[in-house]
């Protein structure tokens, strides 16, 4: 078994973030409209926080295959809001010498962390 999961790596843009909005059936403006996010706290439009979250699941069944994916379970934490113009990577390492341990994350291309947590894979 693997020590660490595949990077997944997303560029996100605008129409990304529209196509995840139809996909999802979710519409709140801070997501798609541009005039209501830039009045919001947040100062502008950010991606739906599963989107990025879309990235781990992505990375764990790239890595150890989609039939792990029924047996996961995630524990995380949303750190930071993810903006047009940002690239997000999901990738992760084993916890420790267990399998079924793993610390994972979300990061933006410089580093920041976007998501962070860890999964548990259970036995079959």
């Amino acid at each position: 078994m693997p020590d660490t999961l595949q990077p997944v790596r997303l560029p996100v843009r605008f129409e990304t973030i529209l196509a995840y909005a139809e996909i999802t059936g979710d519409y709140n403006p801070i997501h798609v409209d541009q005039a209501f996010a830039a009045r919001s706290p947040m100062g502008g439009i950010i991606a739906h926080g599963t989107m990025s979250l879309n990235l781990l699941w992505q990375s764990i069944a790239a890595t150890l295959g989609e039939d792990v994916l029924r047996r996961t379970t995630l524990d995380v934490k949303f750190v930071r809001p993810v903006r047009v113009g940002d690239t997000v990577e999901a990738g992760g390492r084993r916890a420790s010498a267990q399998a079924d341990a793993w610390e994972v994350w979300v990061r933006t291309a410089s580093g920041e962390p976007v998501i962070s947590g860890s999964a548990t894979i259970a036995q079959p």
